[in-house]
């Protein structure tokens, strides 16, 4: 996982850029003349006893020189990069060293020093090299006075050197973004955890986030049962024991009184029942049970914004996946009547190439963004454990559209 930090906008060029170009390269030089010496020295010992030892040491040294350049991408590109698994550490020192051999992460690295050499070289020529040579350049005629003796008329060497040199000058700022951008772009693909190590680490978090959903939900039913629907049934048992003590055989009837305490333990058997299908409602909506092609449209009939409804649903998705794009348009949908102050919005609905999209577009205030109060970082959360992503496009001033992409079998 990669964040980007927010300084500057991609038009400027950034001090840490600059640095970056400048002590990048004696890193470089070293970092690529380790990564080829290792690779030399380890093919000439794979023979010998000392071939494996060596190269075992020297992954070790690798992911080391791994983690200083993350920090340095961090700090100086602002490109935050996820830091990769520790190595697990089995009984045995064959056992360690197998799992050193193996590590991709150790590998990746190697060849990260090895592209960086080019790169190293590209940029320090890019922050240092053009600069001094556009500053003579553009001097030029002013060297040339100073060391030639006696006035000097000017000619057309003077505007063939400046010029050159402003032409360079102006392009130095564009060099070192370039290859800022190629720097960032090999230490996320290279630096980061291995592919399936991040997919462990998503599955492992998405796991984490299911279960404290399932806790919480199931802590939820039993306050609202205990709090709602058992309160109601002791009520309905109470007025059961009056009605039962007004029907006692050595007591007159009251017709009156008889007939208020069945009409009121049938109020309470209707609120019981009642509270008891909205609570099986937030299990299960009675609503799935046609499918997302009746349940949305139900959904959206509710909703006190008018919503469009676009449905392209061909087939069915897994019942885990339907529910989860359920509540997202339910949550969705709530914070379009809430927050966005929004006159209409859409509702798209479409299953292609094994993924089922969601959008929902509103013409509202905009503004919306994960992390901001509004429940989508917690709604992005409960869609990773279903292996889905959600994608908020949501300018200052609107419209907002929030896309939720799931796979439809899991």
């Amino acid at each position: 996982m990669t964040e980007r930090s927010s300084g500057g906008t991609a038009g400027d060029l950034r001090s840490g850029e600059w640095i970056f170009a400048v002590v990048g390269l004696p890193l470089a030089l070293l970092g690529g003349g380790y990564a080829l010496a290792v690779l030399y020295a380890g093919a000439l010992l794979s023979l010998t006893v000392f071939g494996l030892p060596f190269v075992v040491v020297a992954l070790l040294g690798a992911r080391g020189a791994g983690t200083l350049h993350r920090r340095l991408v961090g700090r100086l590109l602002g490109e935050r990069i996820e830091a990769p698994a520790r190595l697990p550490r089995p009984a045995g020192l064959v056992a360690r060293g197998r799992v050193v051999l193996t590590d991709p992460v150790a590998w990746r690295t190697l060849l990260y020093l090895v592209l960086r050499l080019p790169l190293g070289v590209l940029g320090f020529v890019a922050a240092v090299v053009l600069p001094l040579g556009c500053g003579w350049l553009i001097g030029f005629p002013l060297w040339i006075r100073l060391l030639e003796p006696g006035p000097r008329p000017a000619g057309w060497l003077d505007a063939a050197s400046v010029v050159p040199g402003l032409v360079v000058l102006f392009a130095v700022p564009g060099s070192i973004r370039a290859l800022t951008a190629a720097n960032r772009g090999l230490a996320r693909l290279l630096l980061g955890p291995a592919r399936a190590q991040q997919r462990v680490r998503e599955l492992e978090a998405a796991r984490a986030t299911l279960l404290a959903e399932n806790t919480d939900q199931l802590r939820r039913l039993e306050r609202d049962l205990h709090d709602g629907t058992q309160a109601r049934l002791v009520a309905l048992a109470i007025t059961l024991s009056l009605t039962d003590d007004a029907l006692a055989p050595d007591a007159e009837p009251d017709t009156g009184r008889l007939r208020t305490l069945v009409e009121r333990a049938r109020g309470q058997t209707d609120d019981a029942i009642a509270e008891l299908r909205r609570l099986t409602r937030g299990i299960h909506p009675v609503a799935l049970d046609g499918g997302l092609g009746e349940a949305l449209p139900g959904l959206t009939a509710t909703s006190p914004v008018p919503v469009t409804v676009r449905l392209d649903l061909p087939e069915r998705p897994d019942p885990v996946v339907e529910r989860a794009l359920y509540f997202c348009a339910a949550e969705l949908l709530t914070n379009v009547a809430k927050h966005s102050g929004a006159r209409s919005a859409e509702l798209t609905a479409s299953a292609t190439d094994d993924r089922i999209r969601l959008t929902i577009r509103d013409d509202g205030r905009g503004g919306a963004a994960l992390g901001t109060g509004t429940g989508l970082t917690g709604l992005a959360e409960r869609l990773a454990a279903v292996d889905g992503v959600l994608k908020v496009d949501s300018p200052p001033g609107g419209p907002t559209m929030i896309t939720a992409e799931l796979p439809t079998r899991l």
